[in-house]
């Protein structure tokens, strides 16, 4: 059994490619890169390097063996995704992969909101290609809002336009297990799991998470969208991109990604990360 990885050398990834290797020996996993030199870690842990590009689907002729399990993780260029997805799927279709495991949205077809769009559509052609597949509809990393704590602290303030709504998020890697999971066991293939943290948080409460770990007065800050769109804009976003966070934003204020199903945990064998560590992490 071959195990692929494709965007390897990103941040989800490389914690999958980690976590493969705790299970199973290296040579039984490929990962799938558009750089070779940053790959390079990698390729000395033992893990097969195949260089293929999105982008290009002719350099994706090669990049699959039949009987492959492949993890799709979703492209990371909005508005881009479904003809990079397209390659990647057909070229599976034409390997005979075994499995297509595609890290998609919370909700799946039932998102509705627009960051969820290309990843509905990659769904359907996946089920359209009739290739054994696993849908992974990963919620929110905690890891969204901890890396940018830098402004938070600056000003005291947790900024969103979500208002009470609550984000059931988990940790990056609680996702990169539940993919490594998905790939190395079997009783998957057709299954949707819908994965979230167990515990779904409002934004005061990570505020109040915020000013408990770092002693500082931080606090929730509910502001109109347009107003959201003005100040991430300000900070260097660009128009369209802190378009997609503000309907983000109102999709959780309307419940979209407080689900707490269970399956993440389940999939992990243990508790999620509380958002908690996650802010620990980030402060460390």
């Amino acid at each position: 059994m071959g195990i692929v990885v494709t965007g390897a050398t990103g941040a989800l990834g490389r914690l999958v490619i980690d976590e493969l290797l705790t299970k199973v020996p290296a040579d039984q996993v490929t990962a799938l890169v558009r750089n070779k030199e940053k790959a390079a870690e990698l390729a000395a842990r033992g893990v097969e390097l195949r260089i293929a590009d999105y982008d290009e689907p002719a350099t994706l002729a090669g990049a699959f063996r039949a009987g492959d399990r492949v993890l799709l993780i979703s492209a990371s260029e909005v508005g881009r995704r479904i003809p990079q997805h397209t390659a990647v799927i057909e070229a599976a279709k034409a390997a005979g992969v075994a499995q297509l495991a595609y890290t998609g949205i919370l909700g799946g077809p039932d998102a509705d909101f627009q960051l969820a769009a290309e990843h509905k559509v990659t769904e359907q052609l996946i089920l359209d290609s009739g290739l054994p597949h696993t849908f992974l509809r990963n919620g929110w990393y905690s890891e969204n809002y901890t890396a940018n704590l830098a402004p938070v602290l600056e000003h005291g303030a947790v900024v969103a336009n979500a208002g009470e709504g609550r984000v059931a998020s988990a940790a990056r890697a609680d996702y990169a297990a539940a993919a490594a999971a998905v790939l190395i066991s079997d009783g998957h293939l057709g299954k949707a799991y819908e994965l979230s943290g167990d515990t779904a948080w409002s934004f005061a409460e990570y505020a109040a998470e915020v000013a408990k770990a770092t002693g500082k007065d931080i606090t929730y800050t509910e502001v109109p969208g347009a107003v959201h769109q003005e100040i991430l804009v300000g900070a260097g976003l660009p128009d369209a991109f802190a378009a997609i966070l503000v309907d983000v934003d109102f999709a959780i204020g309307r419940g979209l990604l407080a689900g707490t199903s269970g399956d993440l945990a389940a999939l992990i064998g243990r508790p999620t990360t509380p958002i908690a560590a996650t802010i620990a992490d980030a402060l460390a």
